[in-house]
C-alpha cells in the first residue's frame, strides 16, 4: 500500500530528470518487471478505496504517455475487480511509447474501450488524471485543458497519478491549467512540485509508492520535504542548574516610528522559543518599554551593535533612511549570526555595495524573503520568483552566500552547499502582516541557544507554519 506523507521523515525529492534516470536504469537492468504495471498496480490498490459508493464508474483520463499507460494498467485492473471503467483518451495508439503501448493492448484485450470525450450525463465515483506526469513543459490546451476543468467540476475525488496534470513536477508552476486533485499517488520519489507554490493547492493529499525500487539503486538528490523535525532540529534539555546566561543574547534592531511593532513582535517571539535575554535597538526611541513583554530589554540601535550578542536580527521596521542604511552596514561586521529580513532585505536590494559586504560575511547570514522581496534582491519580477521558486531560492543563496528560507506556500530553505528543504506545514493563516517578523525572533532565539544554521532555520519555519496549522 502507498505510503501516506505523514508518515515519512524527510523524504528525498526529485527533479524530472532525476525519475526519467531511474526508469532507464530500472528498464536496462530488470528487462522483465515493468515499473508501469506496479505503478498501474498500486493506483488500483488506492483507487479501489477512495472510489464513493454512489454507483458510478471510474472515470480515467489517459493521456499521450507513460502516465497514460499507468492509469491504463489501474483501469484494467479495477475493471477484473469489477469497477465499471470509463477511459477517455484521444491519444494515437501507434505513436505512444512502448509500455505505454503495451498497456493500451493489454486494455482492448480484456474487452476495454476508449471514448473520444467525456460523457456528459454520466455519474462517477472517481477520476484517476493520467493525462500528463513529470517533465510537462507546455500548457495544457484543447481537449485535455477541457478535461481538467470538466473533472474539477466533478463531486466525486480525483486522483492524480505523479503529479496533478498541468503541475510543473520541478517548480510547482501551473501550465495554462491545472487539475486539483484530492489526492495525489507519487511514483518512485516525491517531487518538489508537489509541495511548493501551486503544488499544495493542487496536489491534495500526497502519497508515496516507491514501486519496489531499492533507495540504493535512487540518484542522489540535495532536496528533501521538510515533513516533521528531526534529532538535528531539536535543542538538548536543559540542565536545571543553568542560568540565562547559557541560553544566547539576541538583538533586534528595527522599529522606526509608526513600524515599531515589527520589532516587538520579533522580541517576543525570540523570548517565546527560548532565547536567555532579547534586547530591541529600537530606532523610535520614545519606545523604552512594552508593557505586555516586560522582559524585554531595550537599547540605542548604535550602543547594541557594540554588545557582545548570540544573535543580530535586523530589518523589522527598520525603515530605509540614512540611519537605517548606516545601521546595516554596521551589522556586516557583528562577530555573530545575523538575520536580515524586511527592510534590511530592501536596503541590500538598493545598495550593490551592501550587498556585495553581505556576501563576504565571515559569519553566517541568513536571508528570509517573501517573493516581493526577493524579485527586488535579484533584480526580476516577483512573478519569475514564484515561476521557480527553488531555483530563485537557490541563486540568492549563491549571490549573497547565505542562507535562505524564500517564504511563501511551500516555504523553501536553501543551504550553502546546495542542500534544500521544502517546508510542509503552515498555511494561508500566516498570509498576516507580523508572521514574518515572528520567524525571524524564532531563527534568532534557536540561533542564540546554539543549533546550527542551517538547521535552525529549518526548525523555525517548520515550527512556524506548525504553529499556524493547529
Amino acid at each position: 500500500m502507498p505510503s501516506s506523507l505523514l508518515s515519512l521523515v524527510s523524504p528525498p525529492l526529485f527533479l524530472a530528470r532525476d525519475i526519467r534516470s531511474i526508469d532507464r536504469q530500472w528498464a536496462a537492468s530488470h528487462p522483465d518487471v515493468s515499473l508501469m504495471e506496479k505503478a498501474g498496480s498500486a493506483t488500483a490498490e488506492l483507487a479501489g478505496t477512495l472510489a464513493s459508493e454512489s454507483g458510478g464508474a471510474v472515470l480515467v483520463l489517459v493521456g499521450p504517455g507513460n502516465n497514460g499507460g499507468d492509469a491504463l494498467v489501474a483501469a484494467r485492473l479495477l475493471a477484473s475487480q469489477g469497477f465499471r471503467v470509463t477511459a477517455v483518451s484521444r491519444a494515437d495508439p501507434a505513436r505512444l511509447p512502448p509500455d505505454a503501448a503495451r498497456a493500451w493492448a493489454a486494455w482492448r484485450e480484456s474487452g476495454g474501450t476508449i471514448l473520444p470525450d467525456i460523457p456528459s450525463s454520466q455519474r462517477f465515483s472517481l477520476v484517476i488524471d493520467g493525462l500528463f506526469g513529470v517533465g510537462l513543459t507546455r500548457g495544457v490546451a484543447g481537449d485535455e485543458a477541457r478535461w481538467v476543468a470538466l473533472a474539477n467540476l466533478l463531486s466525486c475525488p480525483k486522483l492524480a497519478l505523479d503529479v496533478p496534470s498541468g503541475l510543473d513536477s520541478d517548480s510547482g508552476r501551473i501550465h495554462g491549467c491545472a487539475l486539483r486533485a484530492d489526492h495525489t499517488l507519487s511514483f518512485l520519489g516525491l517531487k518538489p512540485g508537489l509541495f511548493t507554490a501551486d503544488g499544495p493547492d493542487c496536489a491534495g493529499e500526497l502519497h508515496l509508492e516507491t514501486l519496489g525500487v531499492d533507495p540504493s539503486e535512487l540518484p542522489a538528490t540535495h532536496g528533501i520535504a521538510l515533513t516533521q523535525l528531526e534529532s538535528r532540529h531539536r535543542l538538548p534539555a536543559r540542565a536545571r542548574n543553568s542560568h540565562k546566561g547559557l541560553y544566547g543574547h539576541v538583538g533586534v534592531i528595527g522599529g522606526s516610528s509608526g513600524m515599531v511593532g515589527a520589532c516587538l513582535i520579533a522580541g517576543r517571539a525570540a523570548l517565546q522559543h527560548g532565547a536567555g535575554r532579547v534586547t530591541l535597538g529600537t530606532l523610535d526611541e520614545r519606545i523604552v518599554v512594552d508593557y505586555s513583554e516586560p522582559r524585554l530589554m531595550f537599547a540605542v540601535p548604535e550602543e547594541l551593535l557594540d554588545a557582545k550578542l548570540s544573535v543580530l536580527a535586523i530589518g523589522p521596521g527598520l525603515g530605509q533612511n540614512t540611519r537605517a542604511h548606516a545601521l546595516l552596514e554596521a551589522a556586516f561586521a557583528a562577530p555573530c549570526p545575523l538575520v536580515l529580513d524586511a527592510d534590511a532585505l530592501n536596503l541590500l536590494a538598493n545598495d550593490p555595495e551592501l550587498a556585495r559586504q553581505a556576501g563576504r560575511r565571515s559569519h553566517p547570514t541568513l536571508l528570509t524573503p517573501h517573493p516581493g522581496e526577493a524579485a527586488r534582491l535579484l533584480g526580476v519580477a516577483a512573478a519569475d520568483i514564484q515561476a521557480n521558486r527553488i531555483e530563485s531560492a537557490q541563486q540568492l543563496c549563491g549571490r549573497y552566500h547565505a542562507h535562505v528560507a524564500l517564504k511563501g506556500a511551500g516555504t523553501v530553505i536553501v543551504h550553502p552547499g546546495g542542500r534544500y528543504a521544502v517546508n510542509t506545514s503552515g498555511g494561508p493563516w500566516l498570509a498576516q502582516a507580523g508572521s514574518g517578523d515572528r520567524l525571524t525572533g524564532m531563527v534568532a532565539a534557536l540561533l542564540g541557544q546554539g543549533m546550527a544554521t542551517g538547521d535552525a532555520l529549518e526548525a523555525a519555519v517548520w515550527l512556524h507554519g506548525s504553529a499556524a496549522t493547529d
